[in-house]
């Protein structure tokens, strides 16, 4: 664990007044202990440690590049675990699970028409059987399609099977723990913090599920969590530009100088544009993404003012909003808009998708006739799809209130078959078998977060509130937007139709909160032995429940067969049946 922990973290701003600053230190508020204005501006990663290296018997040399290469070894080691979890028995249950119904053949057929067809009734059965009836009518779909061309990537690798439909999402499962790892090494500059919170995220147990069901909302938390990446990147990249041109003192320290701060241009900035890119591949998944689009583009302009705050801009916000404000909104809007539309490629580029040619029939009339005929019948198809999801206040059995979802309320049953001891399942699924408990057996794929880590989650996302506000912790307040821009607009529908498992994007940022709050609790530096003694069980123990409550809970996600009363004893709540 690095000695920096998250209690003497640099700031985003320099020292404020002596009121200000005393209001806070009530509240528990430090003031920036970095000397060196280039250490506020981009902190270090501190020199990892030899010491368990040599311990092994390595040569202090050897034990120092060992030591050095975790910040990618850890990683990866972290990641190498997700994926043998995502893919061991990934064809799992042999059958056409949950809203997979719509996303396999919807991903089948824009692979092979280029746009969604409608499909037989009994096409799920027959599918499984090894026959494809795929038809040439268009299909009303209310989603992008961006989504659905990444799970036909992987039919078209494997075919138009379970594993081939399910193969690209476990890929963009086991790619964002790797992710994340790296995002909470340079958030919390600390590779422990950083691989923990991608440990959380490999035994989430909804993340885990997600990742192996063919739905969009993995593919979402994907392009969200690279988003978030890109703009956590550029934001050193822009401290560091500001660093570099900033006047050097006699001591050799860096000097705050108000006209560097105030006018100096940032330049280029293709990490933002890759952060765009993202985006759009995110909108063009599902539209919830525009939420999200909008708040990480608030987010750079005020890590960009807290930048130049922090080098000595006398107005930061006057000077981010003519300096910074435009250049961002067109690496993002713009850039988003274009994926969005390049999303549609199949749709344009063929005359059968579902409205495709209605500018030439209904819409032939329509005073924004200047547009190209494609654009508008696209708009019309956009509008009516807007109105289904509005409207879409059908009850469902599994459906849920997100006011619910963090405390894990009301998870989503995706494959569930039971037998009687000595009786043959009765299930789509031809491998399931016979029952050999007595008291008989049930096979069951669950959507349910890790419950110990929701709800340890909880108390994260309280601290990190604590922490942005009393202590102006940028970091937490970062994982903060992330978190309300994802959850905070369902709210916004509350007669919709609404389910638990749209809350796999939150997961990666949980995770994020947890690793937060877990820094705390080691330490802070120059804490006595005795209080990191604790803090080093605490977060152990800790750890080990999480992992163990997924592991409990694991034959639930994977559909594996258990006992009843094994079942029964894991529905902790009455809300889970």
């Amino acid at each position: 664990m690095s000695s920096q922990t998250l209690t003497d973290a640099p700031l985003d701003h320099p020292q404020r007044p002596d009121g200000w600053t005393a209001r806070l230190r009530r509240f528990g508020y430090l003031p920036s202990r970095a000397q060196d204005l280039r250490e506020r501006l981009v902190p270090s990663y501190p020199e990892p440690g030899a010491r368990l290296w040599q311990y092994f018997g390595f040569s202090a040399p050897a034990a120092t590049r060992l030591a050095r290469a975790t910040g990618w070894g850890g990683p990866l080691l972290v990641t190498l675990l997700a994926g043998v979890l995502r893919f061991v028995n990934l064809g799992r249950p042999h059958a056409v699970i949950f809203d997979e119904t719509y996303y396999a053949k919807d991903a089948w057929s824009l692979l092979k028409r280029g746009y969604e067809t409608d499909w037989p009734e009994k096409a799920n059965e027959q599918i499984i059987d090894g026959t494809i009836p795929l038809g040439d009518s268009a299909s009303y779909v209310v989603h992008p399609p961006a989504g659905k061309w990444v799970i036909a990537a992987g039919e078209w690798l494997f075919g138009l099977t379970p594993f081939g439909w399910r193969f690209m999402v476990a890929v963009l499962g086991t790619l964002s723990v790797l992710m994340l790892c790296r995002i909470g090494r340079r958030l919390f500059r600390s590779t422990a913090l950083g691989c923990l919170a991608g440990l959380l995220l490999a035994v989430d147990g909804l993340h885990f599920v997600m990742s192996r069901t063919a739905l969009l909302d993995l593919v979402l938390m994907f392009w969200l969590l690279a988003a978030f990446g890109c703009l956590l990147i550029d934001r050193d990249a822009a401290r560091a530009r500001l660093a570099a041109a900033l006047p050097t003192g006699s001591d050799g320290l860096l000097r705050s100088d108000a006209t560097v701060g105030g006018r100096l241009g940032l330049g280029l900035r293709p990490w933002r544009l890759a952060a765009g890119v993202c985006l759009g591949l995110a909108c063009a998944t599902k539209w919830n993404g525009l939420y999200v689009l909008a708040a990480f583009g608030v987010l750079t302009v005020l890590w960009d003012a807290g930048a130049r705050r922090a080098a000595g801009a006398r107005a930061a916000h006057r000077a981010m909003l003519r300096r910074d404000a435009a250049p961002a909104f067109l690496s993002l809007v713009p850039v988003a808009l274009a994926v969005y539309l390049a999303s549609w490629v199949g749709w344009f580029a063929t005359s059968g998708g579902y409205y495709r040619n209605w500018h030439q029939g209904a819409g032939a009339e329509s005073s924004w006739s200047w547009v190209p005929g494609p654009l508008r019948s696209l708009w019309h198809y956009t509008f009516q799809v807007y109105d289904f999801h509005v409207a879409l206040t059908s009850s469902h059995p599994y459906e849920s209130n997100p006011f619910g979802w963090l405390v894990v309320a009301r998870p989503v049953t995706y494959y569930y078959v039971s037998a009687d001891a000595g009786e043959p399942y009765k299930a789509s699924d031809p491998d399931a078998g016979g029952c050999g408990y007595a008291s008989g057996c049930v096979r069951e794929v669950l959507a349910l977060g890790t419950p110990l880590l929701w709800w340890t989650a909880c108390l994260a996302l309280a601290y990190a509130i604590w922490r942005w506000l009393f202590r102006r912790d940028w970091r937490a307040g970062a994982i903060l937007c992330a978190v309300a821009a994802c959850y905070l607009p369902w709210f916004l529908y509350q007669e919709r139709t609404i389910f638990y498992f749209y809350a796999v994007v939150l997961v990666p940022f949980l995770c994020l909160a947890v690793a937060l709050l877990v820094g705390a609790l080691l330490g802070p530096p120059g804490c006595s032995e005795r209080r990191r003694v604790i803090g080093i069980v605490t977060v152990g123990v800790l750890v080990l429940l999480i992992i163990w409550n997924f592991i409990y809970f694991y034959p639930l996600y994977t559909g594996t067969e258990i006992p009843r009363d094994g079942w029964r004893a894991r529905m902790w709540l009455p809300s889970w049946i």
